[in-house]
């Protein structure tokens, strides 16, 4: 879907709160909020997710991360995506360990969430414009970033 454009939208009548068909594109910088549970609810940021499809996430987690650990044991997971070009939505759905060392980058897992539902939170009295903006502090950082959501997107290519 090209970014800008808005995705099919239609209301779930069981809760009455509108849900997308489909991902929408989003900016690379975007900064989303990983959801997962051990029972009670842990958020986290998480950088960078590639949009790996109609229905599906790509990401990086630490390996130490206890995200990492709490979606293994319980892996219904929600993301909270705000991102520039009014994209406001959390995708719930289910994460699996696609990769427990990725290439180039030991001590991060890859992580796919295979996206169940879509809950739009766009709002016609307001749209996001930018998401979260960050200033990069570390230049090594940024570039060990760059090169796992070139991994992910690699991968997400390969399965599309």
């Amino acid at each position: 879907m090209a970014a800008g454009a808005s995705p099919a939208q239609h209301q779930d009548h069981s809760t009455g709160h509108p849900e997308l068909d489909v991902l929408p594109e989003w900016p690379q910088e975007t900064i989303a909020v990983l959801v997962t549970t051990d029972p009670a609810p842990h958020a986290i940021p998480v950088s960078w997710p590639v949009r790996a499809g109609d229905r599906r996430i790509l990401i990086s987690l630490k390996f130490d991360r206890g995200s990492l650990a709490r979606l293994r044991e319980r892996p219904e997971v929600a993301l909270l995506i705000l991102g520039g070009g009014n994209v406001a939505l959390c995708a719930r759905g289910t994460a699996k360990v696609i990769a427990e060392q990725m290439p180039g980058a030991e001590d991060y897992a890859a992580v796919q969430i295979d996206v169940t539902v879509i809950d739009d939170h766009r709002q016609s009295a307001f749209e996001v414009d930018k998401g979260i903006q960050r200033v990069v502090l570390d230049a090594a950082e940024l570039h060990a970033l760059q090169g796992r959501v070139e991994t992910l997107r690699g991968w997400s290519d390969d399965q599309n």
